[in-house]
Formats: C-alpha cells, structure tokens, sequence
C-alpha cells in the first residue's frame, strides 16, 4: 500500500480488505496478517474477541463446517478512519441442496498505518440464523407473530 507520510489512505486500506474478504478461501486466511493488527477487535453475533489469530481460525472453522462460502460486498461508505460495509454471506450448510444467504453491515476502523484495528459485524442472527433452524426456528416465528399483534 502507498502511503504519504506513513499514512495509508483509509480507500485504499478499504479496497484491499474488501479484496480479502470477497476472495477469502483456506488457502488466503493467512493474508489476515497484513491487512489487521494482532489485537484486532473483532464482533459478531457469535464472537467478541481481541486477536487477528482467532479472527482467522473462526474464517478457517467457516471453511470446514459449511460448503462454498463467500462473501459479496454490496456496497461501502468511508467516515474519517472508519468504514462500513454492506454484505451478504452466501453458503450451504453441510447436506442443503440449496444456499442459504445472511444480509449485514460490517463496521471496521483502520488505524493511521492502514490496518485493521476493529471489525464489528451488525446482522440480525434471530431472523437470519435461529428463525431457520426447526424447532426453535417455529417459536422465534410464533413470539414474532404474536408481537406484531
């Protein structure tokens, strides 16, 4: 990355995260190393941790539990030394003939030297995960409904 004055400009610092995830495999996890800092703060629905090699073993454990993941970057906005992401996720749980796909937003804040200091991931895990699993999926719907009344 260039940078003027030992800073990376937060676009390009951007393009090539956003290069990362949507060409994310087993075999490129590993590029995680140059784009964040080893304590990355790193949040989902699922994790809240400080640490790039956790980050990267939950994107290697993707790999193995489900088939074809990808990531497709819909959309992005830059504020100062932050970004945000629109996503979708798209993948097949193991035996599903067809593909699930998750909606979400990706907060992530690059420090001066272009890496990644903290990625904070927004979607809706009730509606988008628990909602499509049987039996717990069914009461997630029937509580929704009953509220909506």
């Amino acid at each position: 990355m260039g940078s003027v004055n030992g800073q990376v400009p937060v676009d390009q610092a951007l393009a090539a995260y956003i290069r990362f995830y949507q060409e994310l495999r087993p075999e490129t996890v590993a590029r995680l190393d140059r784009l964040a800092v080893p304590d990355v703060h790193f949040k989902d629905p699922f994790n809240d941790f400080r640490s790039r090699d956790r980050m990267k073993a939950v994107f290697t454990s993707m790999f193995d539990v489900l088939e074809q993941p990808r990531f497709i970057v819909r959309d992005h906005a830059v504020s100062e030394q932050t970004a945000y992401l629109r996503w979708g996720f798209v993948f097949r749980r193991k035996g599903q003939p067809r593909p699930s796909t998750i909606e979400g937003m990706s907060e992530v804040r690059f420090d001066l030297a272009g890496q990644v200091t903290s990625h904070i991931d927004h979607w809706d895990a009730a509606e988008q995960f628990y909602e499509k699993l049987p039996l717990l999926g069914w009461v997630l719907r029937k509580i929704k409904a009953y509220m909506a009344h």
